[in-house]
């Protein structure tokens, strides 16, 4: 026999930002235990609202499946002494088997005697494990945020207000912080009533009957569709941010969307100032038209019915022209000032207390991009625009409108400089430096936005490593690896041909002048090469196989233009080319005796057999050709290139034995592997690939 299990929490409102782990917390949490306690079921539904998270599990067993099975204990030879007493290793594996010694048979396994017993032992009711099992799988649950109410100790993500624990139609007796189990709900705080659920199988519909939508993908279907439909009747562009829908998704019980509009005369303020006013202060979705500008209409999601969604409009109305009124007044406000007094106010921030202000780091970022431009050979142009670009990338953070909305930083930033007469080139790299913000966010499109934009992050990394700050598990306060993941692919999507030493020493030089490093150069150095190892390594994880990575990692990283391509490369030849795994032996039975190379010297003359001459011959080809590739950055070729080595290394190993008994012959054999090898470890470590 099965039945339903229903465990529905009810709660004070939730944060939004918390309800989709709750949710699947508590369903992973129910189906371990029942998984742990040997209790069959079904399907699994896990619902959440803003003032619930429950979870129903269908076809639960009645009972606990019996248990009978045959346990291995120690060898005979321990579990007995000579006498055939029992030691106490077999009396410890009866009481921990809960079995008496009178069921201990023996059985050999590989040749050696063992004692097994047969455990058994009836499955209880289902109903009598429930109180304790669903109780533990509630207290057990975390959340980033936790509450204590009342004199209880016991903490939840919010108050708890009342439960529901239903196993068929019986009530488990379910008690936390003196609120007890019931089979009664609650609906929609201002439109539902409380309602009995007199099964778990009809709760989806008894809340729906109280205006609560539970199922979250239903609730998230009827958003999409409302929102589509005002788009189609209005030929609007809705613009629906993934992680605004997913808030706007959990703070909704019974969803309705409505439009509203705002003053058209506000459009003169940047669009992106608008759309984040709505979006992070209101909850709102923007209106854009067919060329993505946005339109002074917005749309947002009431959590009721449709009863006076006009007045609703209004009133969001109301609010909303009071959020961009001071958008407009800041806006207008920055404006009167020069960016010099904005960069004179920088130095009073400190941006480390060891790295001293904002300020300091400018001049910093000034140092290593001035560098880096040279370094990159930028003509004059470029230059200037990355000198003053350094100078000024920092200034809005200390404008009104950016500490209204941290998110506009950058985009404030050229929009002011736009506005102050700075260079097209300098605005844009101001906006730019601050990319890629995220991961899959685009990298700057412009030399000066790159190079700014590395020396920004480099300068941070280089100043906490070297001060100690080094991220370790999941502690990353500074978000150095989300920098310096944005430090490679910037080097990627733009091509730069230089190293990570080099990029490293630059911003170490700048912190030396400056006297901040706390520890040595060589340390920094390391710790910063490791640190990078790992970031390269993901960016060739996203399209190339691990051991193809192991392999070019392998070669070196220092060059990440140039690690990639090697990989991208490979594995093209390793997917396309199955005869390829011939060719790789060839190289590895080279690579395996050059390691006994000691003198690299090659002797023409003392060559013995004809196919010494003719891999010679053969090497000094490719090797020509291979360094040609290399030199115009085309790693397929130069793959290929190597590859033209095997029938040569083939025919040499048929024919000559490397390990000669004359030492000068084999010195001179050993020194030709040593040279192939160079040239292929150049390109990556082929030992390392996997066959199938």
């Amino acid at each position: 026999m099965t039945r339903d299990l229903l465990l529905e929490i009810g709660m004070e409102e939730v944060p939004a930002r918390f309800l989709r782990n709750a949710m699947e917390q508590l369903k992973e949490r129910v189906v371990k235990w029942l998984t742990e306690s040997r209790i069959e079921f079904g399907d699994v539904q896990a619902y959440a609202t803003p003032r619930r998270i429950a979870v129903l599990i269908h076809a639960v067993a009645d009972k606990q499946q019996d248990v009978n099975e045959e346990v291995k204990g120690p060898s005979r030879k321990i579990a007995q002494d000579e006498s055939g007493n029992w030691s106490k290793a077999a009396l410890g594996f009866a009481r921990s088997q809960g079995v008496e010694l009178e069921q201990f048979f023996f059985k050999e396994l590989g040749g050696v005697e063992y004692i097994y017993a047969n455990k058994s032992s009836q499955g209880v009711e289902t109903s009598s494990l429930l109180a304790e099992g669903l109780m533990n799988c509630i207290s057990a649950m975390n959340f980033p945020k936790n509450m204590r109410w009342g004199a209880y100790d016991f903490k939840f993500v919010r108050p708890i207000r009342w439960l529901v624990a239903l196993f068929g139609q019986e009530i488990v007796p379910l008690e936390i912080c003196g609120v007890h189990a019931g089979n009664v709900t609650r609906g929609h705080r201002f439109l539902g009533q409380e309602t009995i659920v007199s099964s778990p199988a009809e709760y989806v519909d008894r809340l729906r009957e109280q205006f609560v939508i539970a199922d979250v993908e239903e609730r998230q279907k009827l958003i999409l569709d409302q929102i589509h439909a005002l788009a189609e009747e209005k030929q609007w562009k809705i613009a629906i941010k993934e992680d605004l829908l997913e808030e706007v998704l959990f703070l909704v019980e019974y969803p309705n969307a409505l439009f509203g509009t705002f003053d058209p005369s506000f459009l003169e303020i940047p669009q992106d100032v608008l759309i984040t006013s709505m979006r992070e202060h209101q909850r709102y979705f923007p209106v854009l038209n067919a060329s993505g500008q946005l339109l002074p209409f917005f749309v947002t999601v009431r959590n009721g019915d449709r009863h006076a969604i006009e007045t609703v409009a209004k009133g969001n109305e109301k609010v909303l022209r009071a959020r961009l009124s001071d958008a407009k007044f800041f806006y207008h406000e920055d404006q009167k000032s020069p960016i010099a007094d904005f960069l004179a106010k920088l130095e009073t921030i400190v941006f480390h207390e060891e790295l001293g202000t904002v300020g300091d780091k400018v001049r910093r970022i000034r140092a290593i991009s001035d560098t880096l431009a040279t370094r990159l050979q930028a003509d004059a142009d470029t230059t200037a625009w990355v000198s003053r670009a350094a100078d000024v990338c920092k200034f809005d953070l200390v404008t009104q409108m950016v500490y209204e909305f941290p998110e506009l930083q950058g985009v404030m930033g050229e929009d002011y400089a736009r506005k102050a007469g700075e260079a097209e080139q300098v605005a844009v790299a101001i906006n730019e430096h601050y990319q890629p913000r995220f991961s899959g966010d685009q990298s700057p499109s412009s030399l000066p936005g790159a190079i700014v934009s590395i020396a920004d992050k480099m300068d941070t990394i280089v100043g906490c490593f070297s001060i100690g700050i080094i991220p370790t598990g999941s502690q990353d306060p500074y978000a150095l690896r989300r920098q310096a993941a944005g430090i490679v692919q910037i080097m990627l999507d733009q091509g730069l041909s230089f190293t990570l030493t080099e990029l490293f020493d630059m911003a170490i030089a700048v912190h030396e002048s400056k006297q901040l490093l706390k520890r040595s150069r060589d340390e920094i150095r390391k710790d910063l090469y490791d640190f990078f190892a790992l970031r390269v390594k993901n960016v060739l994880s996203d399209n190339v196989r691990y051991d193809v990575v192991d392999a070019v990692m392998a070669s070196g990283y220092d060059d990440v233009v140039s690690v990639v391509q090697r990989g991208t490369a490979l594995m093209k030849v390793v997917n396309e080319q199955p005869d390829f795994k011939v060719t790789v032996e060839s190289f590895n039975r080279a690579s395996n005796l050059a390691a006994k190379a000691e003198d690299f010297t090659i002797d023409a003359g003392k060559f013995v057999e004809s196919v010494e001459r003719d891999l010679f011959d053969c090497y000094n080809d490719v090797h020509a050709h291979y360094q040609e590739s290399l030199q115009t950055g085309d790693y397929a070729k130069a793959l290929q290139d190597l590859s033209g080595l095997k029938e040569a290394i083939t025919a040499y190993f048929d024919k000559v034995m490397v390990m000669a008994e004359d030492l000068d012959v084999r010195a001179n054999r050993l020194a030709q592997l040593h040279a192939i090898s160079e040239d292929l470890k150049s390109f990556a470590d082929f030992s390392k690939i996997v066959w199938a």
